[in-house]
């Protein structure tokens, strides 16, 4: 299986989410299995990509077809709750970055 996100041709969105995890799992990662797959399920969703390193920071790129996908992502319940715990439990320090994807290339070769 491969960790690139299968993406079509831009333009399109990206949210980058970079985040210190604290110490300890506390429910972290079966939250994080769950956002993955409820994000999968709404619309305008394109995919994901995520790493995170032995000391707990983690980047995690949600690609998503417009503003209006970001906008009803952003508002779903169960991804609301999973902010506030990451706010109140999971993470020492984060950042979020939205960004309008205007060209793509793929390596080695590119396209």
């Amino acid at each position: 299986m491969s960790r690139f996100a299968p993406l079509p041709e831009p333009p399109y969105y990206a949210v980058i989410f970079t985040a210190q995890r604290g110490e300890g799992d506390a429910g972290y990662s079966a939250m994080a299995d769950k956002m993955v797959e409820l994000a999968a399920q709404q619309p305008g969703y394109l995919g994901v990509e995520s790493t995170r390193d032995e000391q707990g920071l983690g980047i995690t790129v949600s690609y998503w077809r417009d503003e209006a996908a970001l906008k009803g992502w952003k508002d779903v319940t169960e991804h609301l709750l999973a902010q506030k715990l990451g706010k109140t439990r999971w993470y020492s320090h984060y950042t979020l970055r939205v960004a309008k994807v205007e060209r793509a290339y793929d390596g080695p070769s590119g396209r």
